[in-house]
């Protein structure tokens, strides 16, 4: 209360500071949520060199037969499943810190079990310990970023949060390349420590608005937007929204969930999330990401090739991942995520049909023609749905169905997750890389074309405007079919 005082009461030189103030406070959260997201890479690209490791230790291939480790591969999302609906009623009832701080110091148990481990089996477990953190990574990060960063952050906030996660994958391989893979839990033990700095975070003001603390919730929006007129006005909005809300579910408490629940309002964001979630998996970059090392080797013939190139590939997304984030600051959103999804849609066709033809003997196999496929087609995913994904659904979700809404997304993400990881090896073996990259291209071109139709803009727009538009879009009328052949008529004429 104090610290809003003062900057109510600031003069003009201290308010000329105050973005500059606000840019730090939201860093300072920001990084220890990204801090998080690089744990996680960490966590799902170990199985990527242990495999092979515990291999070569055991000088056998039995010491990892391929069943266990394509659930050393895959059980991220299994073990997530049922910690997500744990986290999200958590989140919903006891505010937006708590989970983070619970997640960070399971992840700090689970790396010193892993530490300690030397058997693929005991590895798997440590795997499956993994789900509550990963549960939050999924969930209470995406909605920090929402709700606690401004308009004008908020985009490339999201987008860096995806660039963490591809930042933790690629420094798990280049550990597992040159040294051995425990350094990678021991790495993880000692980032643990700054995403500890939840326990400073201010509550988020949209839970307190959520639940009727209207006081905390003014005292936490000054503190991360600042005091200006324009913030007043949004938090003003904010307030409204809430106490509107609040007293309509009080009057309506009988009706209230069935008439919430069957709206465009909820549907259409809905709808809109369960096609950036599937374009987000059927992409393909996840999949390639994690078995990068089974593709990469099958496609040259040595194993050290595989390494420098997985290495490669993984600086390349990294790199695609920065460059969309910089563009996210020039571009709108919207276009800047159906740009790069179609590129990557082309460049998916590309890829298998030049694998085709390389299986009917009709072109020569080139390495280096296959890579430069491969990386071109990972700079445009990672421009697009890797980064934007994440933005879709932490924008357009409304806040009084973030619950709801946050379970379904995840929900279907994990099991994908789950289901595209275990049986990947299946699809290189049955449809063979040419088909599987067809099938990736062609679902993905479906998402593609389905979120053009329906995708908003949500660029530089405060969540309240994204929710108050999907509102509007719902009361909206549609004209009767002889008023519109009339209005054509007229314009015609």
């Amino acid at each position: 209360m104090e610290l809003n005082e003062r900057l109510h009461n600031a003069d003009g030189q201290e308010k000329k500071w105050l973005p500059t103030k606000i840019f730090w406070r939201q860093l300072f959260i920001s990084v220890g949520v990204w801090n998080m997201l690089f744990m996680a890479g960490l966590c799902m690209g170990t199985p990527t060199v242990l495999i092979p490791q515990l291999r070569r230790e055991a000088n056998s291939t039995d010491a990892v037969d391929d069943e266990t480790a394509s659930w050393l591969y895959s059980v991220f999302g299994a073990c997530t499943l049922p910690w997500v609906v744990i986290t999200l009623l958590f989140t919903q009832y006891f505010g937006r810190r708590w989970p983070i701080i619970i997640g960070v110091s399971t992840i700090f148990l689970v790396f010193l079990f892993m530490s300690l481990s030397s058997t693929a089996k005991q590895i798997l477990v440590a795997e499956i310990m993994e789900g509550c953190f990963l549960s939050c990574c999924l969930t209470v990060c995406v909605i920090i970023l929402s709700e606690y960063t401004i308009p004008k952050y908020r985009g490339i906030f999201l987008c860096f949060k995806s660039s963490s996660f591809f930042w933790g994958l690629w420094i798990a391989n280049i550990i597992g390349t040159f040294f051995h893979w425990r350094n990678i839990p021991i790495l993880g033990m000692i980032v643990c420590f700054y995403s500890l700095t939840a326990f400073f975070w201010p509550e988020s003001p949209h839970w307190l608005a959520s639940k009727g603390r209207f006081e905390e919730c003014k005292a936490s929006y000054r503190w991360l937007h600042g005091c200006d007129e324009e913030t007043e006005r949004d938090l003003a909005t904010l307030v409204k929204r809430q106490t509107d809300y609040l007293k309509f579910r009080a009057e309506k408490q009988k009706s209230f969930y069935y008439s919430q629940y069957t709206s465009k309002e909820f549907y259409k964001p809905l709808f809109l999330i369960v096609l950036a979630v599937t374009q987000y998996h059927f992409s393909g970059k996840l999949v390639c990401s994690i078995y990068v090392l089974e593709i990469t080797k099958k496609i040259t013939n040595s194993e050290s090739t595989a390494y420098l190139i997985m290495l490669i590939l993984d600086g390349v997304t990294i790199l695609g991942i920065f460059i969309g984030c910089l563009l996210s600051r020039i571009l709108n959103r919207r276009t800047m995520y159906l740009s790069f999804s179609a590129i990557g849609v082309v460049f998916l066709f590309l890829t298998s049909l030049y694998l085709y033809l390389v299986k009917l003997s009709v072109v020569v196999e080139n390495n280096i023609f296959s890579i430069v496929l491969l990386t071109c087609f990972s700079i445009a995913i990672s421009c697009g749905p890797m980064i934007m994904t994440t933005s879709v659904y932490g924008e357009v979700i409304p806040l009084k169905h973030k619950t709801s809404m946050f379970l379904i997304a995840i929900l279907l993400f994990e099991t994908y997750n789950a289901l595209l990881l275990k049986n990947a090896p299946k699809l290189f073996k049955n449809l063979g890389f040419h088909g599987t990259f067809l099938m990736y291209g062609i679902v993905t071109g479906i998402c593609t074309y389905l979120l053009y139709l329906y995708l908003p803009e949500t660029k530089d727009k405060t969540l309240e405007q994204i929710e108050q538009q999907f509102e509007e879009e719902s009361r909206a009328p549609t004209p009767p079919v002889e008023e519109t052949e009339l209005f054509i008529t007229k314009q015609s004429q």
